[in-house]
């Protein structure tokens, strides 16, 4: 039976050991909190998760949370004038519903479930050291975690990385009662706010511990107004503040929000990361060589809210690549094209994130302006939040916009 070691409890790392379990895998997943640490524990995502993704849960029956979460019906867009009224405004709708679980609730769960399946759970906060005693006795080490020391032994990768510092400041908090929008009263959806030269406010159904709930979620342009939770301000004065800025740069928002309250306290959260590419093996200091995955290896601003995406295909990908290699061993050359296996996906996500760090060109706009017009548009937009590799077919290049637009004209 071989041996998989995995560092890290996230998305990825946890959905790659439950499904190897299923193939009698001996996997041992390293966690630096229990189940109950993380429940009690803050927010620590936005993680709306599309079709696609999903389905990867479906298909190994981790989808534990499905029948209680609500469904987000769609994705719609609104962008605000100078004097706080929308110019742009539409909603289109997803051709299979996404959902956003609460990280606490999902991977408490996935590591208890994992105990059941036979896997085993190590309770310890790894450092490059105690990684460096442990690749001896196993087949295969994987590094999930996508924060901390550990991700010091990926290189950066210049020529994917863009950027050298993050693009937003990110604040967001998880509520109830917040109301739908009323222009689709009958439909759960994200709203993409875009209030130009602030930032952007995301309002995304989700399911927390509490139940059905809202995550409202900043991405403010760094130096702004928006980037102003660097004090951590206690959750209370967070909430208040963060409604303020709503009512004040989203003012179309604030009514549905003037209501709600915090799910629970430690529901807030703000900080911020640099957007990058990392090389995908890691060398140990004795010269053992590990793999990356998920945020380690490719980590991308959440404006487009892809990374639980990612990470999920992510283990997806490497679950067929470590399946179809047999008894062979996991060496550098494998690593990498494991990496590049996923990387022929995910290349699209990162591209597709990395521009809509930055104003959008006039093909875009064009885009998001004829989406208000024609439900077509506005609908192969918003599923391509699911698969972003669509994008370059009539998003990401203006002659390939030009030229849909005008398909997508003569057949109205």
């Amino acid at each position: 039976m071989r041996k998989v070691l995995i560092v890290g409890a996230g998305q990825s790392g946890l959905q790659l050991a439950l499904t190897l379990r299923e193939h009698d895998y001996d996997v041992t997943v390293m966690s630096a909190r229990t189940p109950e640490e993380i429940r009690r524990g803050k927010v620590m995502s936005t993680q709306a998760m599309f079709h696609t993704a999903l389905q990867h849960e479906r298909d190994h029956g981790l989808n534990l949370w499905e029948e209680q979460t609500v469904n987000i019906d769609g994705l719609g867009v609104t962008l605000g004038d100078p004097e706080g009224n929308p110019a742009l405004n539409w909603f289109g709708l997803l051709d299979h519903y996404a959902q956003s679980v609460d990280q606490r609730v999902k991977m408490a769960g996935w590591l208890d479930l994992l105990e059941q399946r036979g896997g085993k759970v190590v309770i310890h906060g790894v450092t490059t050291a105690d990684l460096d005693r442990l690749p001896e006795h196993y087949d295969l080490v994987i590094v999930a975690a996508g924060k901390g020391e550990l991700v010091q032994l990926f290189d950066r990768d210049p020529s994917r990385s863009p950027y050298t510092k993050p693009q937003r400041a990110l604040s967001l908090v998880y509520a109830h009662g917040v109301g739908r929008r009323p222009e689709h009263p009958e439909h759960a959806g994200v709203r993409f706010n875009i209030a130009p030269g602030v930032g952007e406010l995301f309002m995304i159904p989700a399911f927390t511990l509490s139940g059905n709930c809202d995550i409202l979620f900043f991405e403010g342009i760094p130096g702004g107004p928006l980037d102003c939770f660097a004090d951590q301000p206690e959750p209370g004065e967070f909430f208040d503040r963060l409604l303020s800025l709503i009512r004040q740069y989203f003012p179309w928002e604030y009514e549905r929000c003037r209501g709600a309250e915090l799910t629970d306290s430690k529901a807030t959260l703000a900080g911020g990361y640099t957007p990058v590419v990392r090389h995908p093996v890691g060398e140990l200091p004795s010269g053992a060589a590990v793999l990356g995955m998920a945020d380690v290896v490719v980590a991308n601003d959440p404006i487009t809210g892809q990374g639980s995406n990612n990470a999920s295909k992510c283990a997806a990908s490497y679950l067929d690549s470590i399946l179809s290699h047999g008894d062979k061993p996991f060496d550098r050359a494998w690593m990498q094209a494991t990496f590049d296996r996923y990387w022929d996906d995910a290349q699209w996500a990162t591209v597709w994130t990395n521009a809509m760090l930055q104003p959008p060109p006039p093909h875009v706009q064009q885009i998001l302006g004829a989406a208000q017009a024609n439900p077509v548009v506005a609908r192969r937009f918003v599923n391509g939040f699911s698969d972003p590799s669509d994008y370059r077919h009539w998003l990401l290049d203006p002659a390939k916009t030009e030229e849909y637009l005008a398909s997508v004209s003569s057949s109205s």
